[in-house]
């Protein structure tokens, strides 16, 4: 059973009025968190679409790069984002009911997060908007200033991404130091690591992205440092 099909299982066992905002409190444990993760990324992005005004196909297209979706598919993400935009709740209260079912996973909140970042930077432009929505997000979820920063200097930037804001430390952080939270960092990206705390398989390439981040960043503090 694809994750699209559970997905249109958990929103139809919805009674009729709920709200989609919802369907979180009824899935706070595996497997079913892989598809709580899924529906908040796109709900969540629904809701930051109107951030800007308007959605993108660029947009449209960073959900094929967050998550394979399969044509047969198709039909229940866009369920899911439309339900999203049409529902009265806020991103707030979004927002607050997937920070209360991740409350004891922080690293799924920081996942959560760059899937955020992508799907708003797919369009080319980091509106203000955005930035004070995903500032907002981050600030209910509890993520460190740091943290969050760290992710905006991974996906918004008008050039190379800074090597210590990607790995969150400074450039008077001892090199001892800076190594170990860059591999704490890249165990946190591992794949299993991700599919463990309940991101689904379809949602792994944002891994990948993730660890090419952070292994370029470290690469370039190294090399500094040995000059």
């Amino acid at each position: 059973m694809s994750i699209w099909t559970r997905i249109s299982a958990a929103l139809s066992a919805l009674a009729s009025g709920e709200g989609l905002s919802a369907v979180f409190d009824r899935l706070r444990t595996p497997p079913e968190q892989s598809v709580a993760f899924t529906i908040a990324v796109i709900a969540l992005s629904a809701k930051m679409a109107k951030a800007d005004g308007q959605v993108t196909r660029g947009e449209v297209l960073a959900f094929r790069e967050v998550f394979h979706i399969a044509p047969e598919d198709e039909a229940g993400a866009a369920r899911v984002f439309n339900l999203a935009r049409q529902d009265v709740a806020g991103f707030e209260a979004y927002a607050t009911r997937i920070k209360a079912m991740f409350a004891d996973q922080s690293q799924i909140l920081t996942d959560l997060m760059e899937g955020l970042f992508h799907i708003a930077m797919a369009d080319g432009v980091y509106h203000p908007n955005e930035d004070a929505f995903l500032g907002r997000v981050a600030e209910i979820f509890g993520l460190p200033e740091a943290e969050f920063r760290s992710l905006r200097s991974r996906f918004v930037s008008d050039a190379v991404p800074d090597p210590y804001a990607v790995l969150g430390v400074t450039p008077e952080t001892p090199l001892a130091e800076i190594r170990k939270t860059w591999h704490r960092m890249a165990r946190e990206a591992h794949p299993d690591r991700m599919i463990s705390r309940g991101v689904p398989a379809e949602a792994i390439r944002m891994a990948e992205r993730r660890m090419a981040d952070l292994n370029a960043a470290w690469e370039e503090i190294s090399e500094a440092h040995a000059r």
